[in-house]
Protein backbone atom coordinates (compact mmCIF):
# COMPACT_ATOMS: atom_id res chain seq x y z
CA UNK A 1 0.00 0.00 0.00
CA UNK A 2 1.41 3.46 -0.85
CA UNK A 3 0.64 6.58 0.80
CA UNK A 4 0.66 9.72 -0.60
CA UNK A 5 1.71 12.83 0.91
CA UNK A 6 -1.10 14.79 2.78
CA UNK A 7 -0.33 18.41 4.58
CA UNK A 8 -0.25 18.49 8.31
CA UNK A 9 -2.65 20.82 8.59
CA UNK A 10 -5.48 17.65 6.82
CA UNK A 11 -3.70 14.93 8.84
CA UNK A 12 -3.96 16.47 11.78
CA UNK A 13 -7.30 18.12 11.95
CA UNK A 14 -8.62 14.83 10.85
CA UNK A 15 -7.13 12.70 13.69
CA UNK A 16 -8.44 15.59 15.89
CA UNK A 17 -11.96 15.75 14.95
CA UNK A 18 -12.17 12.10 15.32
CA UNK A 19 -11.48 12.29 18.82
CA UNK A 20 -13.21 16.03 18.99
CA UNK A 21 -15.50 15.33 21.72
CA UNK A 22 -13.20 13.93 24.72
CA UNK A 23 -10.71 16.83 23.51
CA UNK A 24 -12.25 20.17 25.37
CA UNK A 25 -8.69 21.51 26.73
CA UNK A 26 -5.02 21.02 27.03
CA UNK A 27 -3.68 21.82 30.48
CA UNK A 28 -5.30 21.00 33.87
CA UNK A 29 -6.94 22.57 36.90
CA UNK A 30 -10.34 24.46 36.35
CA UNK A 31 -11.19 26.80 35.20
CA UNK A 32 -10.92 30.43 36.04
CA UNK A 33 -12.06 31.34 39.85
CA UNK A 34 -12.18 33.93 42.39
CA UNK A 35 -12.76 37.58 41.63
CA UNK A 36 -15.93 39.09 41.07
CA UNK A 37 -16.26 38.24 37.29
CA UNK A 38 -20.18 38.40 36.38
CA UNK A 39 -20.37 35.40 34.33
CA UNK A 40 -23.20 33.46 33.44
CA UNK A 41 -22.60 30.11 31.61
CA UNK A 42 -25.23 28.35 29.26
CA UNK A 43 -25.60 24.84 28.78
CA UNK A 44 -22.84 24.75 26.26
CA UNK A 45 -19.79 26.31 28.17
CA UNK A 46 -20.32 29.97 27.00
CA UNK A 47 -20.29 32.47 29.31
CA UNK A 48 -21.35 36.16 28.95
CA UNK A 49 -21.62 39.14 31.13
CA UNK A 50 -24.15 41.57 31.19
CA UNK A 51 -23.34 45.26 29.32
CA UNK A 52 -23.09 47.25 32.56
CA UNK A 53 -21.20 44.61 34.52
CA UNK A 54 -17.96 44.09 32.05
CA UNK A 55 -14.50 44.49 33.06
CA UNK A 56 -11.88 45.79 30.96
CA UNK A 57 -8.41 43.50 30.03
CA UNK A 58 -5.37 45.09 30.94
CA UNK A 59 -2.81 45.23 28.49
CA UNK A 60 -2.33 43.41 25.60
CA UNK A 61 0.15 43.67 23.76
CA UNK A 62 3.58 42.60 21.83
CA UNK A 63 4.96 40.81 18.98
CA UNK A 64 3.15 38.66 16.58
CA UNK A 65 4.41 35.52 15.19
CA UNK A 66 5.29 37.25 12.32
CA UNK A 67 7.38 40.14 13.89
CA UNK A 68 5.11 42.95 13.81
CA UNK A 69 4.02 45.17 16.87
CA UNK A 70 -0.07 44.64 18.15
CA UNK A 71 -1.76 46.18 20.88
CA UNK A 72 -5.39 44.82 21.23
CA UNK A 73 -6.32 48.50 22.68
CA UNK A 74 -5.82 49.91 18.58
CA UNK A 75 -8.84 47.84 18.20
CA UNK A 76 -11.20 49.96 20.25
CA UNK A 77 -14.42 50.54 18.57
CA UNK A 78 -14.60 47.15 17.20
CA UNK A 79 -15.75 43.90 18.48
CA UNK A 80 -12.61 41.68 19.22
CA UNK A 81 -12.08 37.40 19.07
CA UNK A 82 -8.77 36.78 21.66
CA UNK A 83 -7.98 33.06 21.18
CA UNK A 84 -5.34 32.14 23.11
CA UNK A 85 -3.90 28.71 21.71
CA UNK A 86 -0.95 26.07 21.59
CA UNK A 87 0.37 24.41 18.41
CA UNK A 88 0.90 21.25 20.64
CA UNK A 89 -2.57 21.25 21.62
CA UNK A 90 -4.81 18.93 19.96
CA UNK A 91 -8.29 21.14 20.49
CA UNK A 92 -6.43 24.04 19.41
CA UNK A 93 -5.98 22.65 16.05
CA UNK A 94 -9.27 21.28 15.79
CA UNK A 95 -10.88 24.24 15.92
CA UNK A 96 -8.15 26.81 13.98
CA UNK A 97 -10.23 26.13 11.14
CA UNK A 98 -13.58 27.34 12.53
CA UNK A 99 -11.75 30.36 14.04
CA UNK A 100 -10.25 31.13 10.40
CA UNK A 101 -13.70 30.11 8.46
CA UNK A 102 -15.17 33.18 10.65
CA UNK A 103 -12.64 35.52 11.01
CA UNK A 104 -13.07 35.35 7.15
CA UNK A 105 -16.90 36.25 7.14
CA UNK A 106 -16.76 38.99 9.80
CA UNK A 107 -13.85 41.33 8.94
CA UNK A 108 -16.47 43.34 6.57
CA UNK A 109 -18.84 43.46 10.12
CA UNK A 110 -16.70 45.46 12.71
CA UNK A 111 -14.79 42.29 14.12
CA UNK A 112 -11.04 41.82 14.73
CA UNK A 113 -9.74 38.52 15.25
CA UNK A 114 -6.33 38.10 17.66
CA UNK A 115 -4.79 34.95 18.76
CA UNK A 116 -2.44 34.28 21.60
CA UNK A 117 0.10 31.28 20.76
CA UNK A 118 0.98 30.56 24.73
CA UNK A 119 3.39 28.56 25.87
CA UNK A 120 5.00 27.40 22.55
CA UNK A 121 8.61 27.46 23.50
CA UNK A 122 9.33 26.59 19.39
CA UNK A 123 7.78 29.51 17.59
CA UNK A 124 9.09 27.15 14.39
CA UNK A 125 6.53 25.05 15.29
CA UNK A 126 3.99 28.30 15.63
CA UNK A 127 5.10 29.06 12.83
CA UNK A 128 4.35 25.94 11.00
CA UNK A 129 0.52 25.97 12.81
CA UNK A 130 0.02 29.44 11.10
CA UNK A 131 1.18 28.35 7.75
CA UNK A 132 -0.76 24.80 8.47
CA UNK A 133 -4.29 26.48 8.68
CA UNK A 134 -3.50 29.45 6.26
CA UNK A 135 -4.69 31.43 9.47
CA UNK A 136 -6.31 34.85 8.14
CA UNK A 137 -5.65 37.11 11.38
CA UNK A 138 -2.57 37.83 13.71
CA UNK A 139 -1.27 35.82 16.68
CA UNK A 140 0.71 37.53 19.26
CA UNK A 141 3.61 35.64 20.83
CA UNK A 142 3.66 34.88 24.49
CA UNK A 143 6.34 31.80 24.81
CA UNK A 144 5.92 31.89 28.75
CA UNK A 145 2.11 33.19 29.02
CA UNK A 146 3.00 36.36 30.26
CA UNK A 147 -0.14 37.89 28.44
CA UNK A 148 -2.08 35.54 29.73
CA UNK A 149 -1.46 36.48 33.47
CA UNK A 150 -1.77 40.21 32.95
CA UNK A 151 -4.05 40.73 30.17
CA UNK A 152 -7.07 39.89 31.85
CA UNK A 153 -9.03 40.18 35.19
CA UNK A 154 -8.77 37.13 37.94
CA UNK A 155 -11.06 34.81 37.79
CA UNK A 156 -11.52 35.24 33.83
CA UNK A 157 -9.54 32.28 32.78
CA UNK A 158 -7.29 29.06 33.89
CA UNK A 159 -3.94 30.46 32.40
CA UNK A 160 -2.84 26.59 32.34
CA UNK A 161 -5.35 25.62 29.96
CA UNK A 162 -5.86 26.34 26.33
CA UNK A 163 -7.44 26.70 24.35
CA UNK A 164 -9.60 29.61 25.32
CA UNK A 165 -11.67 32.30 23.79
CA UNK A 166 -12.85 35.46 25.57
CA UNK A 167 -14.75 38.26 23.09
CA UNK A 168 -14.42 41.95 23.81
CA UNK A 169 -17.00 44.22 23.27
CA UNK A 170 -16.68 47.94 21.49
CA UNK A 171 -15.52 49.30 24.42
CA UNK A 172 -12.77 47.03 24.93
CA UNK A 173 -14.32 45.17 27.91
CA UNK A 174 -15.10 41.47 28.40
CA UNK A 175 -18.69 40.18 26.85
CA UNK A 176 -18.18 36.70 26.79
CA UNK A 177 -15.73 33.47 26.87
CA UNK A 178 -15.48 30.04 26.26
CA UNK A 179 -12.82 27.72 28.58
CA UNK A 180 -12.89 24.78 25.90
CA UNK A 181 -12.91 24.42 22.03
CA UNK A 182 -15.57 25.73 20.30
CA UNK A 183 -16.63 25.74 16.69
CA UNK A 184 -18.19 27.99 14.02
CA UNK A 185 -21.63 28.46 15.70
CA UNK A 186 -20.74 28.91 19.00
CA UNK A 187 -18.72 31.64 17.96
CA UNK A 188 -21.19 33.46 15.82
CA UNK A 189 -23.32 32.86 19.23
CA UNK A 190 -20.63 35.10 20.89
CA UNK A 191 -20.22 37.74 18.63
CA UNK A 192 -23.63 37.95 16.60
CA UNK A 193 -25.40 39.64 19.73
CA UNK A 194 -21.94 41.94 20.42
CA UNK A 195 -22.27 42.99 16.59
CA UNK A 196 -26.33 44.24 17.19
CA UNK A 197 -25.11 46.52 20.85
CA UNK A 198 -24.97 50.58 20.37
Amino acid sequence: MILRPVSRAVALTAIVTLGSPALSACGSGKSGGGGQTNYVTSTDGISTVAKGERKPVGLIKGETLQGRHLDVADFQGKVVVINAWGSWCPPCRAEAPYFNKVAKEMKTKGVEFVGINARDGNKSLSKAFEDDFDMAYPSLYDPVGKLLLSGFPKGTLNPQSLPFTVILDRNGKIAARALSSIDDNKLHKMIDPLIKEN
